[in-house]
């Protein structure tokens, strides 16, 4: 894979992640009570579309990382591997949420009833999400294969998902900030990886187009 495909590639995965992230989240906050089952099943839908799309990010990424400077090929897979068990972990949870859902004959709220995806959603997500994100601001820092802010960001966001992980301590309540299943735990830190995401794409997108930019001319030389 050459340097720019991997580049367009990576951004491509990232904007269409992070679009499907952004689209996702607000369908949480539709209904006040136990959503319909057709809330639950198309936001799960997009979000499993979404984890799809950022498999896609990773392995690109890592392929990224490999063209641009070998010596950092291991951080590169540590990223992918953090990223990966992020997906995986994401999945299950959105495969228990819809077969409760399509299980129960009439509607219940997954967030609060499904307990077994407290955690998963939560702190185990938040722990493998800083390291993701570490490994990402590690990699690019050391490389310089973005601009700077992206590392830098990357490394505030790993911080703040650190912190959500010990609000398994605090409960099942969805509507309490800092719960296991809490908004702030799980939606609002979903929103900002979303918007996150979407920025590095759209930098990896047009780093694509520049680094063709500054080969064609030698190319005529």
């Amino acid at each position: 894979m050459k340097e720019t495909f991997a580049r367009r590639l990576a951004g491509i995965a990232g904007i269409v992640a992070a679009a499907a992230l952004i689209l996702e989240v607000p369908l949480y906050f539709v209904y006040s009570g136990p959503p319909p089952d057709s809330n639950v099943l198309a936001r799960l839908l997009i979000g499993i579309i979404a984890l799809v799309v950022l498999l896609v990010f990773v392995t690109a990424f890592r392929e990224l990382v490999k063209q641009v400077s070998s010596a950092y090929e291991w951080a590169g897979s540590m990223a992918f591997s953090a990223g990966l068990v992020y997906a995986t972990v994401t999945l299950v949870s959105c495969g228990l949420e819809a077969g409760a859902v399509i299980a129960a004959d009439h509607p219940i709220d997954p967030t609060i009833t499904v307990s077994g995806t407290y955690i998963l959603y939560g702190a185990i997500s938040r722990l493998m999400l800083a390291f993701f994100l570490t490994a990402v601001g590690y990699v690019i820092a050391r490389t310089n294969l973005l601009p700077r802010w992206t590392s830098r960001s990357a490394y505030v966001l790993a911080g703040v998902n650190l912190a959500f992980v010990p609000s398994l301590f605090f409960g099942n309540n969805p509507a309490h900030f800092y719960a296991a299943n809490g908004w702030g735990t799980t939606a609002l830190m979903g929103a900002i990886l979303s918007y996150w995401l979407l920025a590095l794409g759209i930098s990896l997108y047009r780093s694509a187009a520049r680094l063709s930019a500054t080969a064609s001319p030698a190319l005529h030389h």
